[in-house]
């Protein structure tokens, strides 16, 4: 895959701002540290939920902030986890006094850094609720990874958690729904490589093969 990238040390930067200018009426853009909010939080009597992770795997999780999914999300450094003091800034940016669901992926960045984030905010009075999703079961029983990964399952979380804590579910429900929601989602991630194939009597194509 090419990209066009003006500078590396830019692109979070400019990816944000570029969203903030297409969508104003949906989304803003706090950018020390940086963090992606709807335009209209905090929403009072109404579930919070956020989530994050590293950044090159766009629309996840800034393009999916908006009515009826998350009400913030922090990306983090390339293909690296978001820190505390985003999660923290988000949550304080849009508790609107019903909790917050944090959405983690079992990696373990997001789950070592959304832990501490859970602490800080409840030391600040925030109530806060932490739910791990861990569909991946091509890597269930793993040496390179901390059981399942969370993959595909992450985005209908979001959506179905986000659209019952529009409807006024409480922090408690909302995450109960959620782990509901990962018990019964299952993911495959498969790697591929792509490689040329000679076919007899046609120009050659490209075949991604799983490695």
């Amino acid at each position: 895959m090419k990209k066009l990238i003006n500078k590396p040390e830019d692109f979070i930067r400019e990816i944000l701002e570029g969203m903030a200018a297409a969508h104003p009426d949906f989304i803003k853009v706090n950018y020390e540290p940086v963090f992606v909010y709807r335009a209209d939080a905090p929403i009072q009597g109404k579930v919070a939920i956020i989530s994050g992770g590293g950044s090159g795997h766009e629309p996840m999780h800034a393009g999916f902030v908006g009515m009826g999914m998350l009400d913030a999300a922090c990306p983090g450094e390339v293909f690296t986890s978001p820190t505390p003091d985003q999660m923290l800034s988000a949550a304080k940016r849009v508790d609107g006094g019903a909790g917050i669901l944090y959405i983690v992926k079992n990696y373990s960045g997001d789950v070592m850094n959304f832990e501490m984030a859970t602490e800080l905010a409840r030391s600040e009075g925030i109530r806060v609720l932490n739910i791990l999703i861990d569909d991946d079961v091509a890597v269930k029983d793993s040496l390179y990874t901390q059981g399942r990964r969370g993959v595909g399952t992450t985005v209908l979380a979001e959506k179905i958690c986000g659209a019952a804590a529009q409807q006024g579910y409480d922090l408690q429900k909302t995450a109960d729904l959620c782990r509901y929601v990962n018990k019964n989602g299952r993911s495959m991630g498969i790697a591929l490589t792509s490689c040329t194939v000679p076919v007899r009597g046609t120009p050659t194509f490209e075949l991604a093969i799983a490695k």
